[in-house]
């Protein structure tokens, strides 16, 4: 089973790493066309494409300018270790064992704006550039147009190196846009997880995302292969509800 989760905007580049392997992103030579172009945009011109105030469009800004390959030993992490947020509040990567991070580096990828796709241990430098960025480039409008294919046959790639057919989708509607599903090699299975708020079971965002990570998570940490399994998951006081669910569309309710 390949799992897909989506980046954070919360990053963290100070704290001591679990673990010291690293390797290259897939597709860096084409982030390196994206931050070409970026480098080109002033400040203000950032804060009106990424809807950010101007502290984070100067702070973008120089993350940017700061950009190049190879990649600076001291400005890099490894992406599941540097992104935080509620999905990674509930991955807890930093809590797995170097073992369970090395079989997640084959069982996870994290879709990304900049980078594509990345790998568990994949090396990144800090950046912000959400998938849904209307950023023109030479191949269309937007991130979509500019990514193409190409996630999505990164995506194939590694489904066929597992000997794959299950794509565990954990990734939020924006990020999961990029990939081409009428192309995807596998069986696509996009869990939801729903709070009870005001007498009604609902998805409550905060809690949905960090349910995305429990998830993901969990089937690293048992090494779940069968899809049918995920029914038995209970994090965080969720439980499966046959009643609402469907094969594609499994639902997890809590309260």
């Amino acid at each position: 089973m390949l799992i897909l989760l989506s980046p954070a905007k919360t990053l963290d580049f100070e704290s001591e790493p679990k673990i010291q392997t690293q390797t290259t992103p897939a597709l860096l030579d084409e982030s390196a066309k994206l931050v070409k172009i970026l480098k080109k945009k002033t400040p203000k011109q950032i804060a009106a494409l990424m809807g950010v105030s101007e502290n984070l469009a100067e702070l973008n800004h120089q993350r940017f300018q700061d950009w190049e390959l190879p990649m600076p030993h001291d400005a890099i992490r490894q992406a599941v270790l540097a992104f935080k947020g509620e999905v990674y509040l509930g991955l807890e990567a930093d809590r797995m064992t170097e073992k369970q991070l090395l079989y997640a580096q084959d069982h996870l990828r994290i879709l990304s704006g900049l980078y594509g796709v990345l790998r568990p241990l994949d090396a990144m430098m800090a950046y912000r550039l959400e998938m849904g960025t209307a950023l023109k480039n030479t191949r269309g409008k937007d991130l979509y147009a500019f990514w193409g294919s190409r996630i999505t046959d990164a995506i194939n790639d590694q489904l066929a190196a597992l000997k794959s057919t299950d794509l565990l989708n954990l990734a939020s509607n924006e990020y999961f846009r990029s990939i081409q599903k009428n192309k995807i090699q596998a069986e696509i299975i996009t869990p939801v997880f729903k709070d009870l708020s005001n007498g009604k079971y609902r998805v409550v965002s905060y809690f949905a995302k960090k349910a995305r990570g429990l998830m993901a998570s969990w089937v690293i940490r048992k090494k779940i292969e069968n899809v049918k399994k995920l029914t038995t998951f209970d994090g965080d006081g969720y439980r499966y509800d046959a009643e609402s669910s469907t094969h594609k569309a499994p639902v997890f309710l809590r309260g």
